[in-house]
């Protein structure tokens, strides 16, 4: 494999999909109306920034150190020397600059705002691991993770979109945020024992092998949580379908509660990715299928309501209802 495509770490990436997917299908408008460019242009910011941060956590984990041979995880590019860290520095900024650029032109679309909102993306994605204190190891990326992976991919989908910001999308983006810091989680569940002794003190580390293991059960059962509550918010069973992959959690949640810290975690990361996956699969056609009460709960902007009605793809065969 391509050090370089070894090093984005493919099989985070769907967790950089799923929330661009998502907060799409919570738009207000039909399927058949989506802006098919804005949401093409918000997949390559979320694609890029999430090969960014895996660029900047392999380049300044392995100069600093805290990757060794010891690791039980995936081999690191610049740890083990495929990469030079000045070609993956060099890498990590042309990743920036690509999300940088498209992020520039759905801000150009809908609004300036987005610029703030890239900013903060790209100094997020740099602290994660660069810097003096990185706060992942500090025991803060989980939060950045269930902020910027969560909320703002998912809520920001669905507001390129319709320029506005809703309920529905928020309440969209909390299972998806739970799912990405359950990915997060039991990376740093399965290297508690190494990054103990290189001194990262990531939040696996500050809680513990048991507090872990009962954060990471937490963050799933929350996840489906969310997707109950969205249905009971829309007034429909549509976006059930995304406790689909509940029976696959359950081996998981076993698996993490008892499995050896190291390469036994490994696949519980795997089925956790997949589980993710799926989930936002099964909400977006929901969401896609469910004709919303209302405006969908609009907290900020004005949205397409004042040029069109707010339809679903539902209702395009049943009078309008609102949002979707």
């Amino acid at each position: 494999m391509n050090p370089y495509v070894e090093a984005a770490r493919p099989r985070t990436l769907p967790a950089a999909v799923t929330p661009v997917v998502v907060g799409t299908a919570a738009a207000m408008r039909p399927v058949g109306d989506l802006h098919l460019d804005r949401a093409l242009l918000a997949l390559v910011v979320a694609l890029t920034l999430q090969v960014a941060v895996n660029y900047a956590n392999d380049l300044f984990d392995g100069i600093s150190g805290v990757d060794t041979a010891e690791r039980t995880g995936p081999r690191r590019a610049v740890a083990s020397g495929l990469i030079a860290p000045k070609a993956m520095k060099i890498a990590t900024f042309a990743a920036l600059a690509v999300a940088a650029a498209s992020g520039g032109a759905l801000a150009w679309q809908v609004g300036w705002e987005l610029l703030l909102v890239g900013a903060l993306a790209i100094v997020a994605a740099l602290g994660y691991s660069g810097g003096s204190k990185p706060y992942a190891s500090r025991g803060f990326g989980e939060v950045s993770v269930f902020v910027f992976f969560g909320v703002v991919a998912t809520a920001g989908s669905a507001y390129v979109q319709d320029g506005v910001l809703t309920t529905v999308a928020l309440l969209a983006s909390i299972p998806v945020g739970m799912l990405a810091v359950a990915l997060l989680v039991v990376n740093n569940l399965r290297d508690i024992p190494t990054d103990a002794v290189a001194g990262k003190r990531t939040l696996a580390v500050r809680l513990g092998e048991a507090g872990t293991r009962r954060l990471y059960q937490g963050l799933i059962v929350v996840a489906f949580l969310g997707v109950v509550v969205i249905a009971l918010v829309v007034d429909g069973w549509w976006p059930l379908l995304g406790l689909v992959p509940a029976p696959l959690a359950v081996p998981s949640i076993r698996t993490a509660a008892t499995a050896p810290l190291g390469r036994e975690l490994v696949p519980v990361l795997e089925a956790t990715g997949r589980i993710q996956l799926l989930l936002g699969l099964g909400l977006a056609i929901g969401l896609a299928l469910t004709p919303l009460i209302g405006d969908g709960g609009v907290l900020l902007g004005a949205g397409p309501s004042a040029a069109q009605p707010s339809l679903t793809a539902a209702s395009i065969a049943q009078p309008p209802l609102g949002g979707g």
